[in-house]
């Protein structure tokens, strides 16, 4: 067992999943609460352009990722804010444009082309130090920002009409939110890829929902959670010799039927 933590690769892929599990639990818990699931998943997968841009222009993947995702992001609080009755139907075309865009751009890139699969399901042993360090700067930003912005967060999560009267600026608050979404999709790709994880934002938050009183509980719950499911997937993929983001996804699946599986007993018992 001590054996597989003198590779490399395992050792990136574990502090990716450290990086990844702060960004999962404070911008996951803003996206149960405040039910921004379908557009937080537009985001990631509209997010599949920012990766053909990269390999189009030849630069590295994550830093151009982060700039097409603050950009989707904004965009679609722009465009969402006001017309919430077609908010889906905006999603769904940012959603297909993104990912329509970022096939082209690969197809049409000269040389080689990239394994599509690695980035639609994960590459997290094929972290590298440089992702780290992105991933470090994206999570200093989400940590920053719920640190500042963590009362009026709260407000707006769960009665915005009285936030908009305690004179918070709910449309800058909302555009905030969303790109905050954004740099966490670009944390979590590298992982799971573009599309599982919504999964990892969504799951272990909804879990801790149920399991916490207070809204910093339910962050730090979901933490907790995102980091056994993000070790566990890892040993697995590693001794079972299967896709890591694939392994990760599937346990934190698991747990969730196990959890709503007792909650239906429960409530038969009742």
């Amino acid at each position: 067992m001590t054996n597989i933590f003198q590779y490399e690769f395992i050792q990136n892929a574990i502090y990716s999943s450290i990086l990844a599990s702060f960004a999962c639990g404070i911008i996951g818990s803003l996206i149960i609460v405040n039910r921004m699931t379908f557009l937080a998943g537009g985001i990631a997968h509209a997010n599949y352009g920012g990766i053909g841009l990269a390999f189009y222009l030849g630069l590295p993947l994550l830093p151009v990722s982060t700039i097409f995702s603050l950009f989707i992001s904004s965009l679609l609080a722009l465009i969402t804010f006001k017309e919430k009755e077609r908010v889906d139907a905006i999603i769904g075309v940012m959603w297909a444009m993104g990912m329509a865009l970022g096939i082209i751009l690969i197809d049409i890139t000269p040389g080689y082309n990239p394994d599509i699969m690695s980035f639609l399901f994960g590459s997290i042993l094929a972290v590298t130090h440089f992702d780290l360090y992105i991933m470090v700067i994206l999570d200093i930003f989400i940590i920053m920002f719920i640190l500042i912005y963590y009362r009026a967060v709260l407000l707006l999560s769960f009665d915005s009409e009285y936030a908009f009267t305690r004179g918070i600026s709910t449309r800058f608050l909302y555009f905030l939110i969303l790109n905050m979404i954004g740099l966490s999709v670009v944390i979590v790709m590298r992982m799971v890829g573009l599309i599982l994880v919504i999964a990892l934002l969504t799951i272990p938050s909804y879990l801790a929902e149920k399991l916490s009183t207070s809204f910093i509980n339910m962050m730090l719950i979901s933490i907790i959670l995102c980091l056994f499911f993000c070790f566990t997937g890892i040993f697995i993929s590693y001794f079972f010799d299967i896709t890591a983001g694939a392994a990760i996804i599937s346990v934190a699946s698991v747990a969730f039927l196990i959890f709503y599986f007792i909650r239906i007993l429960r409530a038969f018992q009742k």
